[in-house]
């Protein structure tokens, strides 16, 4: 902390903190719209994320807010609780924040057991399938808003579901009754009196909740992709098209103001300056951010319980996205983060944003290279970012309210457009096929299907290929085979000739574990009628873990119930300690068939030769 209020550097901080909280502005209102829980939750999460962050976190330079990957599973989580709530984003907010104050908690968690150093073990297959399906995630579900058209509004796209809208509004009747104890099956009085109650507003409301989720997702966007081009508001879209022109060709003037905030200002200028009956986005509320306590007295275990990994994989995201951002500050700074620091701070900026209704954030690439280029270099500059937006809040809140819905739908478009791994993608030709294949399976079952059973499956086959290729690579280092086959280390050379046939060497080159034992069980099956002694060679074998030990236990007893003599030749002590642990040694193996170096072997078997 003790750079918190270094004020040597407070004017380059200053510049640094204003010049990314006006990048973050626009990206925060659009990550808010996108999440499904309105532009004020993308500014919340900027101000909370970005302040304590700052404050707490392992990178002096760091800008924390919203940012596309942690929007797009924040997205997942969103839709499927308020699915779970019938539709209702006001019941199902206490839900969902509760979600995002866990991850917010876990990341202090990852931060206190000192797993920061960890996240860098991740394949980058992994996160570049990802990266892309984020990109494609966002790109593809703003079309419809850039189009104008929003499928809860299609009278006849919602009329479809009307039918299936009645049966559960009744099927939730049927179970209420049963809960109450009311439900009688020869008599459906108390069934028939309340659906009789049933209004057609409950039935359209329920409708355009099912048209929504029908809509919802690539899959569903590109489903209702047809209708969207046959009811295209040609307002809207001109006013995303304008955005998008703006931004990319801005770019080309100059840098030194940041093209997404050009586009707002001039195209929410245009739209509201000329009168355009356009579509503005949700209100943002005046006045300073309040607490939603019924996070808290509301709290239960099981309306968050399917939702674990849910907040488990925003907080590993959060931290991979945060702490990647940290290497770039290190790199254009020549400092050196603390990366479990940074996940502390992290996590409890997203925690006290998620009690603040603010989606969860993480470290922003973009923002934080602005505010180093701006001058900032300790912590205040990230602090002052927070602040700054907080002040926009408090005086333009009723302003900003006014923005075009269409705009930010065109600022999300090139925000998906610009995250997508391309790097990665052109790297397809080159790659090995169980890159590529793990780097494909991520980013298509993201995109269709779900981001956080993606990421869980990618890690899962990653670990797969990589401990089998361990195990090839081992196998192939320790060949089972005969000594006259065998290539000789250079102290065998001068093994003795009257008695190399009863002796069998084995060598073992490099870790035993479960990726290996197959191979290694094979030995038994390699050595010749007429070897009585089995030399194992162990002084190349650093690690063995159960399964390895298991394996060998189960050889050894089968080798000396044939009678063989088994010598163990320089057992290194993880090893070593493990066969201790299961009285391999000294019940099975003797201390005196066991020597710390080839030549004292040699010398035992010449003694005990008969």
């Amino acid at each position: 902390m003790k750079n918190l209020f270094n004020f040597k550097h407070f004017k380059g901080d200053l510049f640094g903190g204003i010049t990314a909280g006006i990048v973050a502005l626009p990206l925060a209102l659009a990550f808010g719209v996108s999440s499904g829980l309105g532009p004020s939750a993308g500014l919340y999460g900027a101000i909370f994320v970005s302040f304590f962050a700052a404050l707490f976190g392992g990178t002096n330079t760091q800008i924390s807010g919203p940012t596309a990957p942690m929007t797009a599973v924040s997205m997942v989580v969103i839709a499927g609780i308020v699915t779970t709530f019938e539709g209702d984003i006001s019941k199902a907010l206490p839900a969902i924040l509760t979600v995002f104050l866990l991850a917010g908690l876990m990341q202090v968690g990852l931060g206190l057991i000192g797993l920061g150093k960890y996240i860098k073990y991740i394949p980058y297959p992994v996160v570049s399938g990802f990266m892309t399906a984020i990109g494609v995630i966002i790109l593809v579900t703003q079309i419809l808003p850039s189009l104008g058209y929003y499928p809860k509004e299609d009278a006849e796209f919602v009329n479809q579901f009307k039918p299936q809208a009645e049966e559960i509004i009744l099927d939730n009747i049927l179970k209420e009754e049963a809960g109450e104890g009311v439900l009688v099956l020869e008599d459906f009085k108390e069934t028939v009196k309340r659906a009789e109650k049933i209004t057609q507003t409950q039935i359209l409301k329920e409708s355009q909740t099912l048209a929504s989720k029908e809509a919802s997702g690539v899959l569903g966007s590109l489903k209702v992709l047809p209708r969207a081009l046959g009811n295209i508001n040609w307002l809207e879209l001109l006013l995303a098209l304008g955005t998008i022109l703006i931004i990319y060709g801005f770019k080309r003037i100059t840098k030194a103001v940041p093209s997404t905030l050009v586009a707002l200002l001039v195209m929410s200028g245009i739209a509201f300056g000329f009168g355009l009956d356009y579509r503005p986005i949700e209100e943002i509320p005046s006045g300073l951010p309040i607490p939603n306590l019924e996070i808290f007295t509301g709290f239960s275990l099981d309306s968050i319980t399917p939702y674990i990994f849910a907040a488990l994989t925003l907080a590993l995201l959060g931290a991979i996205d945060s702490l990647l951002t940290s290497v770039v500050a290190d790199n254009m700074t020549k400092t050196k983060h603390k990366p479990n620091k940074e996940l502390i701070g992290q996590g409890i900026g997203n925690s006290i944003g998620a009690i603040f209704g603010g989606i969860p954030g993480a470290g922003a690439t973009i923002r934080t290279v602005v505010n180093i280029n701006a001058g900032g270099k300790t912590r205040l500059s990230g602090m002052l970012s927070g602040v700054l937006l907080l002040l926009i809040l408090l005086a333009l809140g009723p302003v900003a309210s006014q923005i075009p819905a269409a705009v930010l739908a065109g600022i999300l478009i090139t925000v998906g457009i610009g995250v997508m791994d391309y790097k990665g993608l052109k790297a397809i030709p080159k790659m090995p096929r169980p890159e590529v294949t793990i780097m494909l399976i991520v980013m298509v079952l993201s995109s269709v299907w779900n981001l956080v059973y993606a990421v869980g499956i990618g890690l899962i086959i990653a670990s797969l290929m990589f401990m089998k290729k361990i195990g090839d690579l081992t196998a192939k280092e320790s060949n089972i085979t005969s000594f006259k086959k065998e290539k000789a280390w250079p102290d065998e050379v001068d093994f003795p000739a009257n008695i190399k046939g009863e002796v069998f060497i084995k060598h073992i080159n490099g870790p035993l574990f479960f990726g290996s034992t197959s191979d290694f069980q094979e030995l038994i099956k390699q050595i010749p009628d007429t070897a009585s002694t089995i030399i194992i060679r162990m002084e190349r074998m650093q690690y063995i873990d159960q399964s390895g030990l298991y394996a060998m236990e189960d050889i050894l007893i089968d080798l000396v119930r044939e009678g063989k003599r088994i010598l163990l030749v320089n057992i290194i002590d993880q090893p070593r300690y493990l066969m201790e642990k299961i009285d391999l040694i000294p019940d099975l193996i003797p201390e005196e068939q066991i020597f710390v170096n080839f030549k004292e072997c040699i010398r035992w078997i010449k003694e005990n030769n008969n």
